[in-house]
């Protein structure tokens, strides 16, 4: 089991950029996709972004893509989620997870391990 902590959230205005980072420890994810979620007040959680064990190949939400990019970093154990062009629909908590198999997956029932996540609100 890994554990994963998220960081970087705060309120930002819209338009305005965050950068939310994903630290793990206890194993190493650098042979792992991993992904990042997000949940809005009384919204089911959703997926947001993943990426290879490599990082050679992303997926993104409709929603986000053009706006969010996912990297990582596996020499610090890291993932990254870079938002820009920010806006009100984007408030949510965010989550950064790991899947049980070492594949990506947009599906939540595929993520095994959860951060506690990280508030992102974006003010109008």
């Amino acid at each position: 089991q890994v554990q994963l902590v998220e960081s970087g959230g705060g309120l930002v205005q819209n338009g305005g950029s965050l950068t939310l980072s994903c630290a793990a420890s206890g194993r190493t994810i650098s042979n792992s996709a991993m992904g990042w979620f997000r949940q809005a007040p009384g919204k089911e959680r959703e997926f947001v972004a993943a990426i290879s064990w490599s990082g050679g190949d992303t997926y993104y939400a409709v929603s986000v893509k053009g706006r969010f990019t996912i990297s990582r970093d596996n020499a610090k154990n890291t993932v990254y989620l870079q938002m820009n062009s920010l806006k009100p629909e984007d408030t949510a908590v965010y989550y950064c997870a790991a899947p049980s198999r070492p594949v990506m997956s947009a599906r939540v029932s595929e993520y095994r391990d959860w951060g506690q996540g990280t508030q992102v609100t974006v003010s109008s």
